[in-house]
């Protein structure tokens, strides 16, 4: 889905209902064709509010939220065998920032990703979009645990820490104030796939989502559905709408206790069943809700039933790593980094010190004994960084993606 705002001088010409604003837009002299400077008209979305609506749902669509909620325990209330939990709570939160990420057109590998964390200075716009994206992410999940209400400025935030140093750090943060649309053409909305609300209604709406994020008397994965659409209908900022808008999931889930330490990768589903994604905000707009939560109820389902398939393979590929390293001791420097290694695939001698809390000795011993035994090796990141890369993992997250992700657009093995 592509995002523009262009130069177009607006002018209101009448409010069709409530929720569509009829307008008309004309633009400025240039070289462009004489049908691009003709005045056009154009019908601008404008959502209701959903702070304090009632929602209702059919059977089915009960049914997959119920079933998704239940998904989500599972994976939280009994969490896989996993050796290390919070390896595995970085690394799914890892995969649901890359494939959102993904969905906007920017395709980073988990390979590329973990080295870009070692070279700040040497990233490419992809790699650094897509580090910001983790952060941000991450930034996400943490004002949910700790804000005592989700406000304008908590979204804002999250949106700033998104741009945050890319090319494109000046919009961070700041609500539009001009239209955008999707799709069509760079010159105006005219022939555009949809057009969110203009600039005056922006705030207002976001407001209004805010207090919504506020409610508990929804089921956690409907309310989540819900502000998602919505979210993506106010379409607040020049650019990232999208993957802030996935970040919020996250938001609510954790705010109402559904995922309090694993966040399911639901957009990495979603990147899977884009057609299915995009159609079903399409219908939450123009009346059929009840199509767009099911379809975000299964794939919220999908997400967390995926994850504990993935944390079991990743239990397995640690349990083969203590085998092949001799089964070091529990206290050992080379046990300790076997339990975290899922979470940071690439590592130095600093980094080993820090995750394991071991001496410069220790941690150089562990890194030669995992070495020894095929469970790091030697790389070059960067122009003059040498780490160790686990060896194994990022095969375990590519396949992780092909199996539910979208097909074609997952990048080449990690590996390679």
């Amino acid at each position: 889905m592509s995002e523009r705002a262009g130069d177009t001088a607006w002018t209101e010409t009448a409010a069709e209902t409530p929720e569509i604003q009829r307008r008309r837009g004309s633009i400025p002299d240039g070289p462009r064709s004489r049908r691009s400077r003709s005045p056009y008209t154009y019908r601008a979305y404008v959502p209701t509010p959903i702070a304090g609506r009632d929602f209702f749902t059919n059977g089915e669509t009960t049914a997959a939220i119920a079933a998704a909620q239940q998904a989500c325990t599972e994976l939280n209330v009994d969490p896989p065998d996993a050796l290390n939990l919070e390896a595995l709570a970085r690394q799914l939160l890892r995969a649901e920032a890359v494939a959102s990420s993904r969905i906007e057109g920017l395709v980073l590998s988990h390979r590329r990703l973990a080295r870009a964390f070692f070279t700040e200075g040497e990233r490419n716009d992809t790699a650094a979009a897509v580090v910001a994206n983790v952060t941000a992410t991450e930034r996400a999940i943490e004002l949910a645990a700790s804000a005592r209400t989700i406000t304008v400025e908590t979204i804002t935030e999250i949106h700033r820490t998104l741009f945050e140093m890319t090319r494109d750090e000046g919009i961070g943060g700041l609500i539009r104030q001009e239209q955008n649309w999707i799709g069509g053409s760079s010159s105006g909305p005219a022939d555009a796939d949809f057009v969110p609300p203009p600039p005056e209604f922006v705030r207002p709406a976001l407001e209004d989502l805010a207090t919504f994020f506020g409610r508990t008397d929804l089921a956690p994965v409907l309310q989540a559905a819900a502000g998602h659409a919505q979210f993506e209908t106010i379409h607040p900022f020049l650019d990232g709408n999208g993957r802030v808008g996935r970040a919020l999931i996250h938001v609510v889930l954790r705010r109402r206790g559904l995922t309090p330490y694993y966040v399911p990768p639901v957009s990495l589903v979603l990147a899977g069943r884009s057609d299915r994604y995009i159609h079903g905000l399409t219908d939450y707009r123009f009346g059929d809700e009840n199509a767009w939560y099911l379809t975000f109820a299964e794939a919220v389902e999908a997400a967390a039933d995926g994850a504990r398939e993935f944390a079991g393979r990743v239990t397995a590929l640690q349990q083969q790593w203590r085998k092949s390293s001799g089964d070091p001791r529990p206290q050992s420097g080379a046990r300790k980094l076997i339990d975290v290694l899922p979470a940071h695939p690439v590592v130095n001698l600093r980094t080993v010190q820090e995750i394991t809390g071991v001496s410069p000795e220790a941690a150089r011993q562990a890194i030669n004994r995992l070495e020894d035994a095929g469970v790091l090796r030697s790389v070059s990141v960067g122009r003059r960084n040498r780490a160790f890369e686990s060896v194994g993992l990022f095969a375990l997250l590519d396949a992780f993606e092909r199996d539910m992700g979208p097909a074609g657009r997952v990048p080449l093995p990690s590996e390679h």
